[in-house]
């Protein structure tokens, strides 16, 4: 038996059907979910961890300049991870950080570092080289961050940078001591928290 098509011609049975998913289908997509699982957990172990996350956008890097974004980030100690939106929204559950699924539109990039500052400090440098490469925000903890955020923060010393200025305050006098703390990065380090904390009350 066949079927009339919309024309009125009639059709051999079967023709113009939805056929049942083969086991091969069934299998590649059984695969591709659990590929897709295993890496929303491994991405939700990093940023549980990660002290910073900062969201760019990628306008149109080639792929010579996306390397030598990674590598900078690296060698600032972090690391640089380009996944679906989607994806990046669920691997984000349950880890602490502030929601930045606004953020994730279009092709993004994050970059994050287990130091507070030096994803953000690696990114900002990185973005006034190269105008590709555009920042939208991130998270420090539950704090969201806007772009500026994210530039105030890259002006602040990296943990590395605290060690040693501390190390060399071990001996100084007290003025110089005082002078330090009244710097503007003090001051900033200072309203960041106090933004942390707000939220945190919230």
């Amino acid at each position: 038996m066949g079927f009339f098509d919309r024309s009125g011609k009639v059709q051999p049975a079967g023709r113009g059907l939805c056929k049942e998913p083969t086991a091969a289908t069934r299998s590649v997509a059984e695969v591709d979910r659990a590929a897709k699982q295993e890496l929303i957990t491994k991405l939700h172990g990093v940023l549980k961890n990660t002290g910073v996350i900062v969201v760019a956008h990628n306008t149109g890097m080639v792929a010579a300049q996306s390397a030598d974004f990674r590598k900078r980030v690296k060698e600032a100690g972090g690391a640089v991870k380009v996944a679906k939106n989607k994806l990046v929204k669920l691997a984000l559950k349950d880890t602490g950080n502030a929601d930045i699924s606004g953020l994730m539109t279009g092709p993004c990039v994050l970059a994050f570092s287990a130091d507070p500052i030096a994803a953000a400090k690696a990114t900002v440098a990185y973005a006034k080289g190269n105008d590709k490469l555009v920042i939208l925000g991130g998270a420090m903890g539950k704090t969201l961050l806007n772009a500026k955020d994210v530039k105030a923060l890259a002006e602040l010393p990296s943990l590395d940078e605290l060690r040693a200025k501390l190390i060399g305050l071990l001996n100084a006098p007290a003025t110089k001591i005082a002078r330090t703390v009244k710097e503007p990065g003090g001051q900033l380090a200072r309203v960041i928290q106090a933004k942390a904390s707000k939220s945190e009350a919230a």
